[in-house]
């Protein structure tokens, strides 16, 4: 048996270090603003092709609409009735690429659909065997018709008034935020240069076109200039500001948001997810077990803002309990929900006049270059955001932004972190956070001081010395948010540790970790 490699030391996230390469006489290939999903995931896979990469998040990587997804890695079941089944197909390929590379982050997930009606069942039933037929090889388990009982065995607490059986399959669930870090860290390990906390201001131009970033640090309010040969705007449901910039007076974006109420594990104790179709107004509703907790959601919603951190509406909270109500057999009430979030999706408006360069792809994301050769991307879901970082570089090349420099790397790319040597046995995401979470990196978490002194029962001092000096944290919500999810989990814990973790984070950066805005952000995440 051949001995495995070891396992390479996290690298360090030193924000001087950084800054200091930031200001370096460098022109860069590419930069990059917005660290999504998207963003990230172009980062790593133009670092990973040889180009030199530079990515500025204003915020915190994956603060926005990355972090704030139903946690679902899936091939768009609803997309079927739709008749977009190249959408389908590509997205259970690439459903299966993120799962094999990074399995302690992503896993297959059983979805269980109750029937209350006779035509319930075939009807479902045969739209998700074409599902398993569009996914091949790629599938992660094969649909199956469940009776009464064995719907009730799979479902303890579902509704049993009128059930007359289900529909067994499956798709995958993640930790979208770690996820996000972890295409950071993975950018960085291929030479990438990612700062969050870097506002870009204003767009630089040399004979009328882009040619780099005016960026500002949030923290010193330092400004400082970055010169590319290729710039891409990849800043989610915020892509119109910059497009403003070049001139673009078209919006591209119109948002909606999505609410997600978190409940204890005891309303749903099933291992599968529950997943209904077709709710009382015509919406889709799932219950899925993470982390330990219960996610009930979503909804959409159109917004005409562009909050960093939106807020609920009465109506959207009272759709989900009221539709739980429906289907479980303890109805969850406002003081069961230990936290609430909510998500702006960025659905597009396929721009026009921008000039000949302008093109929306046959895909769920678009592309748009603009006379002055700004990239910009949106759309899309987190499940593709691999395939679309391939076609944003195609772009880049296809207008001249960018020399050609071979194929994409990443679908066979392991993610930092992934499972193999030291990682130990794989564990439910349905199951709290803890080491495992870290994949092959537990060895390194164990040798920080604090390993074993747990500020609660999922995360220890030793997790948050990790964060602040390979994850790029430099907040208590950095923290609690992100590379924890507590907040996200129970806002009332999460309240309770950040004065712990601020001590933890400033001995560790000598910044000011902002206990207080933390407090009053995870009271926005609380109904009580």
């Amino acid at each position: 048996m051949q001995t495995p490699p070891p396992i390479a030391p996290p690298l360090p996230t030193r924000r001087a270090d950084l800054v200091a390469q930031l200001q370096a006489d460098t022109v860069y290939d590419l930069a990059i603003v917005g660290g999504g999903a998207t963003g990230l995931g172009l980062a790593l896979d133009a670092a990973s092709r040889g180009y030199r990469v530079v990515l500025v998040e204003s915020d915190d990587f994956a603060k926005g609409t990355s972090s704030r997804s139903t946690k679902l890695v899936h091939g768009g079941v609803r997309y079927l009735a739709q008749g977009k089944l190249d959408l389908v197909r590509e997205a259970l390929h690439e459903r299966s690429t993120l799962l094999r590379n990074a399995p302690h982050l992503a896993q297959a997930l059983p979805f269980v659909m109750p029937t209350y009606a006779w035509w319930e069942k075939p009807f479902y039933g045969i739209g998700l065997k074409l599902y398993d037929a569009l996914a091949g090889a790629s599938g992660l388990g094969r649909t199956e018709f469940l009776s009464r009982q064995d719907t009730l065995a799979s479902l303890p607490t579902v509704q049993a008034a009128g059930l007359l059986g289900g529909v067994k399959y499956w798709d995958g669930q993640f930790n979208d935020a770690k996820l996000a870090l972890a295409l950071a860290r993975s950018a960085a390990s291929q030479g990438a240069l990612l700062l969050n906390r870097m506002r870009a201001e204003r767009l630089l131009y040399t004979e009328g076109q882009v040619s780099g970033l005016q960026c500002t640090d949030t923290l010193s309010g330092q400004t400082h200039e970055v010169q590319a040969r290729c710039v891409v705007n990849a800043t989610g449901v915020w892509v119109d500001a910059l497009r403003e910039q070049d001139g673009s007076a078209q919006a591209m974006v119109a948002p909606s948001q999505g609410v997600h109420l978190v409940v204890d594990k005891s309303f749903w104790p099933s291992p599968a997810a529950l997943m209904v179709p077709k709710t009382a107004d015509g919406r889709v509703l799932f219950a899925v077990p993470w982390l330990g907790q219960v996610i009930l959601g979503t909804t959409d919603t159109p917004r005409d803002d562009l909050a960093r951190e939106p807020l609920a509406f009465e109506a959207e909270i009272d759709f989900i309990l009221q539709e739980s109500a429906r289907y479980l057999q303890r109805a969850p009430a406002r003081s069961d929900v230990k936290s609430i979030w909510v998500g702006l999706r960025p659905l597009v408006k396929p721009p026009q006049g921008d000039g000949d360069n302008t093109k929306a792809l046959s895909r769920e994301h678009t592309v748009v270059v603009s006379r002055s050769g700004l990239v910009t991307v949106t759309g899309g879901k987190w499940t593709t955001y691999r395939a679309m970082a391939e076609d944003v570089l195609q772009k880049c090349v296809d207008h001249a932004r960018l020399q050609a420099r071979g194929s994409a790397q990443t679908a066979h790319l392991p993610l930092v972190g992934a499972v193999g040597a030291g990682a130990g046995p794989a564990v439910s995401l349905g199951d709290p956070e803890g080491a495992h979470s870290y994949g092959n990196e537990q060895a390194w978490l164990a040798q920080l001081p604090g390993a074993n002194h747990w500020l609660t029962p999922s995360l220890s001092e030793a997790m948050v010395r990790f964060a602040a000096r390979h994850e790029y944290a430099l907040s208590v919500e950095d923290v609690l948010a992100r590379r924890s999810r507590l907040l996200f989990l129970d806002a009332r814990l999460a309240a309770q540790t950040a004065p712990a973790v601020g001590e933890i984070l400033q001995s560790e950066t000598g910044l000011d970790p902002d206990v207080q805005g933390f407090l009053k952000l995870a009271a926005q995440y609380r109904l009580d």
